[in-house]
């Protein structure tokens, strides 16, 4: 590390490290974009150990990372017995760059804690949270894409005309894992996540089902529903609304039968997802699988992957789009304006777009 008064002052390009942390939790999409970090890192400092503040749920898609030396558990739900222990071993790694890429107040005590003589954060830095940081890295407002905001790293770092890479390693035993378990529908299929983390964020689940269904009709797929174990009721509700208007169609419910790596070997073998802003959206575009994505109270521009050829991104057309509210404030018809008022036929032309698109060796 550079040995001068003004280190925690001196330019990202200009230093030297031998122990990076990164304190990035959650969510998980916001995990999935700060991944192409770490082969930057690796690169900028190839003799630095680096390691990954990540919250437990996650930790999985982190494992066997070849750039990435460490991952340090965090478990929110042990509540405030799990911080001493967590805190002593940031203390004791003697990180000499920490990047708190979270930017709230439990992030800003795990940053303290490494006591490191440079820690960086954003500008998106809430809950004075920025005090713990020794220098804030411009141009990283909410305005900016959440994509270029984290590359901003990068750039700070002298690296920013490098490849981003999203590295995810799936072992032999989770491919195996998800071979059995496409077994059981035939030829190329539709992946579908209809939950999100805010009910703002979920398109009616009748609407997934009606594209859904004229994909089946138009492309003869099958249909594979993806999700979390709490949203297996939905992914089980559009599982009935298909069934219901198609009993031959060959369709198979994964909602909380995958761990992260499992899920990205499924999408990665998907002919396209079809999906509402989410984790999953993001982890397929960092794996270059085709995707629709539905865009209600929040922004495609701010909150959505990298605009590719194999990316289409669906906004809905109510004024109070891209409110960013977690429920939605407005009642009587206005209520879920924004959900209601994004049609099928909308949908549904990104989706014919997007498969004309595809060569056939991607089913």
């Amino acid at each position: 590390m550079v040995t001068t008064p003004s280190l925690k002052h001196t330019p990202l390009y200009l230093m030297d490290a031998r122990h990076i942390c990164i304190i990035k939790p959650s969510a998980l999409g916001d995990v999935v974009q700060t991944l192409p970090l770490l082969p930057m890192l690796k690169e900028r400092f190839p003799k630095a150990r680096i390691s990954w503040v990540i919250n437990s749920n996650f930790a999985n898609l982190l494992e066997d990372h070849p750039a990435l030396d460490e991952i340090i558990p965090y478990d929110r739900r042990g509540g405030w017995k799990a911080w001493p222990p967590l805190l002593r071993q940031l203390r004791s790694q003697k990180f000499d760059l920490v990047f708190d890429l979270q930017g709230l107040f439990r992030t800003a005590v795990m940053s303290w804690a490494t006591r490191a003589p440079v820690r960086i954060g954003l500008e998106t830095a809430r809950e004075l949270s920025h005090l713990t940081c020794h220098q804030i890295i411009p141009d990283t407002s909410r305005q900016m894409p959440a994509y270029n905001r984290i590359w901003r790293v990068a750039e700070a770092l002298g690296m920013g005309s490098i490849k981003r890479q999203t590295i995810i390693p799936i072992n032999a035993e989770d491919q195996r894992y998800v071979t059995e378990k496409l077994g059981r529908v035939s030829g190329p299929f539709l992946a579908i996540q209809p939950g999100a983390q805010w009910s703002t964020k979920r398109w009616p689940v009748e609407k997934f089902a009606q594209v859904a269904l004229q994909a089946i009709r138009a492309h003869d797929l099958s249909v594979v529903l993806i999700g979390t174990q709490a949203e297996r009721p939905l992914t089980h509700q559009l599982e009935q609304l298909i069934l219901d208007q198609n009993r031959d169609v060959n369709i198979l419910n994964l909602a909380g039968e995958t761990t992260l790596k499992q899920l990205a070997a499924v999408l990665q073998r998907a002919k396209l997802l079809l999906t509402n802003d989410s984790g999953p959206m993001h982890l397929a575009a960092g794996l270059n699988v085709p995707l629709v994505g539905v865009f209600t109270s929040t922004s495609a521009a701010r909150s959505g992957p990298p605009s590719v050829p194999t990316v289409q991104l669906v906004t809905t057309d109510d004024a109070c789009q891209a409110c960013y509210k977690k429920k939605c404030p407005r009642a009587g018809d206005a209520h879920l304006a924004c959900q209601t008022g994004l049609g099928t036929g909308k949908v549904w032309a990104a989706v014919e777009q997007l498969m004309a698109q595809i060569p056939a060796k991607v089913a």
